[in-house]
């Protein structure tokens, strides 16, 4: 056993999901995760980073962004987590907002999770395939960053055009985290944060094998299942 084993998620075939109080518990009891060889569209490695101050550590900055991870999402976008918060084997529920669509239930499990970083690993159907990595460090002039890595491709066509656009593809991915860490910074103290932003292609290529992902595609299937939501909120009690 490696000293850092207690903080990887155990293995799981499919994950299991217990019912949140304001979420809606979607498309991912059930689901197997879905790793970067497991998606559709080109390969990105996206890495976005934040000066928060010299004056707290990165252990500081991790401690709180596990504890109130959802809190620093921009508004519209929820992550609904056990009482237990971020910790290898969690599971976390997402409630996406789409402009013009219904609300988009997802989710990820965190597979890693130490002082300094935690990691999520998203299910079939979710908008993206691979790791996501939230991190801190302190730089070399001594300011500690608060850092959002992912290598990830979108998990089908249907997520692979939507990302191709300009402004959709932007706001459902890049603009999350860096609102997110400029809320994270700005939580410690940081005036007008500036999120420094890297995207590479990795792989321009896309994997025509699995264009059959789209049968799990959260978004779609949230909105087959809003109208019997609806009428079941409206429905007497």
């Amino acid at each position: 056993m490696t000293r850092d084993d207690g903080n990887w998620a155990k293995p799981v075939k499919n994950l299991e999901a217990t019912d949140r109080e304001g979420a809606i518990n979607a498309n991912v009891r059930g689901r197997r995760l879905n790793a970067a060889n497991g998606g559709f569209g080109r390969l990105f490695q996206k890495t976005f980073t934040v000066q928060v101050g010299s004056h707290v550590t990165p252990e500081e900055v991790i401690r709180v962004w596990k504890t109130r991870f959802g809190d620093f999402w921009p508004k519209g976008q929820k992550m609904f987590l056990s009482a237990t918060g971020i910790a290898p084997g969690e599971v976390g529920l997402i409630n996406a907002s789409i402009p013009g669509t219904p609300t988009m239930a997802t989710g990820v499990l965190v597979i890693y999770a130490d002082d300094i970083s935690f990691s999520f690993m998203s299910p079939e159907g979710h908008p993206i395939a691979g790791p996501l990595t939230f991190s801190a460090f302190t730089d070399e002039s001594g300011f500690t960053v608060a850092q959002a890595q992912e290598l990830t491709r979108a998990s089908d066509p249907f997520w692979e055009l939507a990302m191709m656009m300009p402004v959709l593809g932007d706001r459902m991915q890049n603009d999350i985290w860096r609102a997110t860490l400029a809320n994270l910074a700005t939580h410690f103290g940081a005036t007008d944060p500036t999120v420094h932003t890297k995207i590479v292609v990795v792989d321009s290529r896309r994997q025509w094998r699995n264009a059959k992902n789209i049968w799990q595609n959260a978004a779609i299937r949230s909105g087959l299942s809003a109208p019997r939501r609806w009428a079941r909120r409206l429905a007497p009690r």
